[in-house]
C-alpha cells in the first residue's frame, strides 16, 4: 500500500511541477486540460520509474565525474522523451527544458522528503 501512495505523490507532483514550469517559463506549454497534466504527470512518473535507473547506469561515469550533476542531464532526458512522446506538452529550446528539469527536480524532492516525513510520525 505504501507503494501506491508513493505512486501517487510522484504523480501529483509531477502534474504540479508541470504546471509551474508551463506557468513560468516561456518555451513550456501544455494543454490547459486536466487530462493533459495527468497524463504528461503519468508519462513522467512512467519515466523516473522506468527509464531513469537504466540511464543512470549508462551515463554513471558522467554523473560522478560531474559529482551529481549529471543527474540533471538524465532528468532531461527523460522530461525531453515525454516533450517527444506527448503531444499534449511542448517544449521548445535547451534553455526552456533545462529550466523545467530544475523546477521538476525541486517539487519532487520537496514532495518525496515531506512524504517521508509524514511516514515516520
Amino acid at each position: 500500500m505504501k507503494s501506491i501512495g508513493r505512486l501517487l505523490i510522484y504523480l501529483v507532483a509531477n502534474a504540479i511541477g508541470i504546471g509551474i514550469a508551463a506557468y513560468f517559463i516561456e518555451g513550456v506549454s501544455i494543454d490547459p486540460t486536466i487530462e493533459a497534466y495527468l497524463k504528461a504527470a503519468a508519462l513522467l512518473t512512467i519515466g523516473n520509474l522506468l527509464v531513469r535507473p537504466i540511464l543512470k547506469i549508462v551515463l554513471g561515469p558522467l554523473i560522478i565525474i560531474t559529482l551529481g550533476l549529471g543527474i540533471i542531464v538524465v532528468n532531461a532526458l527523460i522530461l525531453y522523451g515525454v516533450d517527444y512522446i506527448s503531444t499534449d506538452i511542448t517544449i521548445t529550446g535547451l534553455y526552456p527544458l533545462v529550466y523545467a528539469t530544475l523546477i521538476l527536480a525541486v517539487i519532487n524532492g520537496v514532495f518525496s522528503y515531506s512524504a517521508k516525513k509524514t511516514q515516520n510520525l
